[in-house]
């Protein structure tokens, strides 16, 4: 597989009806899947090296993104769901890799601007559930 461009990953945030939107104006995007480690060592353990009990730990995904803020029906969303502190459905398209999906809330939301440029915006989701992983067709 050759390389893919990174402006092709897509984040999309569901609307209050469930349909998907793309979020508008954003450059850059970044997902970290994390898990939990659970130790179990104990004084049984062989020559005491740590032993970890398999699918005991949590999960998490974070998810963040910059941009430039062009004031879009995502953005508007986006900033309703911050201010309410409510959990959203968002998508991360990944081109010929596949789609993950699932609730986050958002952690963060910033806005910048300089006085010779565009107003821009950053924004960091953290998973609040279970995400499903749609392997590209």
């Amino acid at each position: 597989m050759a390389g893919q461009r990174g402006r092709d990953v897509l984040l999309k945030l569901a609307d209050e009806a469930g349909q998907f939107m793309t979020v508008a104006g954003i450059r850059t995007k970044n997902l970290q899947l994390s898990a939990a480690n659970v130790d179990g060592t104990n004084t049984d353990s062989p020559e005491a090296w740590r032993e970890l009990i398999g699918g005991a730990g949590v999960k998490s995904a974070r998810l963040s993104g910059a941009g430039v803020f062009k004031d879009k029906p995502s953005d508007a969303r986006m900033r309703a769901l911050f201010f309410a502190g409510e959990i959203g459905r968002w998508q991360l398209i990944l081109p010929e890799f596949g789609v993950i999906e699932g609730p986050f809330q958002i952690s963060a939301l910033a806005y910048s601007g300089e006085h010779d440029g565009e107003a821009a915006f950053t924004v960091t989701l953290e998973s609040a559930g279970a995400l499903s992983f749609e392997v590209a067709a």
